[in-house]
């Protein structure tokens, strides 16, 4: 069965800083008109950094959508045109306050793949050296290290509630298991 839907016409509701908003008309595959709301988002990066003690690199910050300050793995947006692996290694450093001998690219991440094209590049790190932050002047957070088995029960404790960090947490922990990193 053919699963594809077909885009008539995008029609742009919104173009902002970061985000783009679109309400489109399309086709299902049965023929039959359809609206479609999209978010169009330019991408990020998010990396699993490890250090020689077996912790990993986390930052806490105050996130608007959610009125709340969240635990999260280093990430950020994608600016145009950045190669995902430089912008993971430049989020790393600025937020994180360091650089890694080695990564290992985890794949993609769709966060939200209902309305929104954002993808999220997923890499891995380790053999830290610490530098300093180096954090844009409208990003304030704090810094923890935190062991990966207890990164582990905290996403299954809901206690890490970001979809990106889940997923990364529990991928380096599987890759870990199995002595593949």
């Amino acid at each position: 069965m053919n699963l594809e839907e077909k885009t008539i016409k995008k029609n742009y509701l919104y173009n902002g800083r970061i985000i783009n908003v679109r309400r489109d008309d399309a086709e299902l595959p049965n023929g039959k008109p359809c609206i479609r709301e999209v978010v169009e988002h330019p991408g990020g990066v998010c990396v699993a950094a490890l250090t020689d003690d077996n912790e990993l690199i986390f930052v806490r910050q105050f996130r608007y959508p959610y009125m709340e300050v969240i635990l999260e793995l280093p990430a950020g947006k994608l600016e145009k045109g950045e190669d995902p692996f430089e912008s993971g290694k430049r989020e790393l450093e600025e937020e994180g306050g360091c650089v890694a001998d080695e990564y290992r690219d985890m794949g993609k991440f769709y966060p939200t793949p209902g309305y929104c094209g954002e993808i999220i590049h997923l890499y891995a790190a380790k053999n830290l050296h610490f530098t300093n932050q180096n954090l844009d002047e409208d990003e304030f957070l704090n810094v923890e290290k935190i062991p990966l088995e207890k990164a582990v029960d905290m996403v299954l404790n809901n206690e890490i509630r970001d979809g990106k960090t889940q997923a990364l947490v529990l991928k380096v922990k599987a890759l870990r298991d199995k002595g593949l990193w």
